[in-house]
């Protein structure tokens, strides 16, 4: 993009920003939840839009001079109809977690009884943890992977939910590697006369492009972020069953929040038009496959993949298994130019600042066009810079392939073609 102006007014800003784009060009982001958008995208975000106000609805506003923002509105809810094949979508949650509390407005009380996936299992915070607003508005109870297969037992699911009887039952997850079974959730809930809640924000790219099955036509009521594999600016969207629309309409409005961001929800039309192109379904298949080579590859290097493996974009590895904390394998990594997130495992017996896993996922490279043969080699690096991680000069000499391999596959300024 051209930043002339900001380059005058701001030159303090603009170095900044130059260094953020120099590292994003040179280093590898391998955090689940970070991706590359277009240059379009960009540039709706950077629009006259931003300037106005528009509290309420298309056709439905507190402010007037709205009838062009209507439309803009509009075509994003109709292209994630479209996406999702959903009754009835609401595209002005501003982030992931308000678009969660605001689901929760819609459907139940405060005190009300949840049941959601517990965090060190591979659920969000926003699922019901005590220090998030959840835990402390609503009465969770939680549910675990299963101890040795580290994933989810709906057998147990029922049992608890049975025992339990919650209002609502919520389905999704931030570090859980598997596919969901929405039909067994949705069994569950009906027996037991709850709510179905998914939660999609990691996986709603993959879902889009029918590469995971998919709980819109199913469930109640589906949040979803609408950056991570969807590939959208950061943002969220409500979609729910056309009985349920009025009520999760005024929970977002007036009730969670006021205008949205229209120069936002513009960016998100972009990004869901991008979606529906043949193209993105062979950039989610990509990104399944080369999650699957990264687990492979590491499991045959000594390392424990919690689950065993991955049905989508990220994998959680118990770095245990190669004698550090999470931490200090995200240090160690950051050192040679890749980016991941530490995380806790089922069960952890370390504290969440500092716990025994390490999240990795693979959206961004994959938007950079990487492929098996990549993967290959960065498993390779990372594990090189594991077992030499007290050696400051083969550290540099890895820093140094990362970054070549980063400037062979640059990020795309269009995601019209996937090579």
């Amino acid at each position: 993009m051209d930043y002339k102006n900001l380059t005058l007014e701001d030159p303090e800003l603009m170095r900044i920003i130059d260094s953020e784009s120099k590292r994003q060009a040179e280093e590898m982001e391998m955090i689940a939840s970070e991706n590359y958008v277009s240059k379009s995208v960009l540039e709706a975000m950077a629009t006259v839009l931003t300037n106005k106000y528009s509290e309420g609805y298309p056709g439905k506003r507190y402010y007037g001079g709205n009838q062009i923002i209507d439309e803009v509105e509009s075509l994003a809810i109709e292209r994630a109809k479209e996406l999702f094949s959903a009754e009835h979508v609401n595209v002005q949650p501003l982030s992931g977690s308000p678009a969660n509390a605001a689901v929760y407005f819609a459907f139940i009380k405060p005190g009300d009884k949840v049941l959601g996936l517990k965090l060190d299992h591979g659920g969000h915070l926003s699922h019901g943890h005590p220090i998030n607003f959840s835990g402390m508005l609503y009465d969770f109870v939680q549910y675990e992977v299963n101890a040795k297969t580290e994933k989810i037992d709906m057998e147990e699911v029922k049992k608890i939910a049975l025992r339990e009887k919650p209002k609502m039952i919520v389905a999704g997850y931030s570090a859980y590697s598997r596919e969901i079974e929405w039909e067994e959730f949705k069994k569950i809930a009906d027996e037991v006369g709850a709510y179905t809640f998914a939660d999609i924000a990691h996986t709603a790219g993959l879902i889009a492009a029918g590469e995971m099955n998919n709980p819109v036509p199913l469930f109640d009521v589906v949040s979803t972020t609408t950056h991570k594999t969807l590939r959208g600016p950061r943002g969220a969207m409500i979609m729910c069953k056309k009985e349920y629309a009025k009520q999760v309409d005024r929970a977002v409005f007036p009730g969670m929040q006021g205008g949205p961001h229209d120069h936002i929800n513009a960016a998100k039309a972009v990004a869901f038009k991008e979606a529906l192109e043949d193209n993105f379904k062979d950039y989610a298949k990509q990104t399944i496959k080369n999650a699957k080579v990264l687990a492979s590859e590491l499991t045959a290097k000594g390392y424990k993949i919690i689950s065993g493996g991955t049905d989508n974009h990220l994998l959680v590895v118990d770095m245990t298994s190669k004698n550090l904390t999470g931490k200090e394998a995200e240090t160690i990594l950051d050192r040679i130019g890749i980016s991941v997130s530490r995380s806790t495992i089922p069960n952890d017996p370390n504290p969440p600042m500092n716990p025994s896993g390490v999240r990795f996922g693979t959206p961004a490279i994959t938007t950079r066009g990487m492929k098996e043969d990549e993967i290959k080699r960065i498993a390779a690096w990372i594990d090189s810079a594991i077992a030499n991680k007290q050696k400051i000069e083969v550290l540099e000499s890895i820093r140094g392939e990362v970054k070549k391999l980063c400037l062979e596959f640059p990020i795309p300024d269009s995601f019209c073609h996937f090579d």
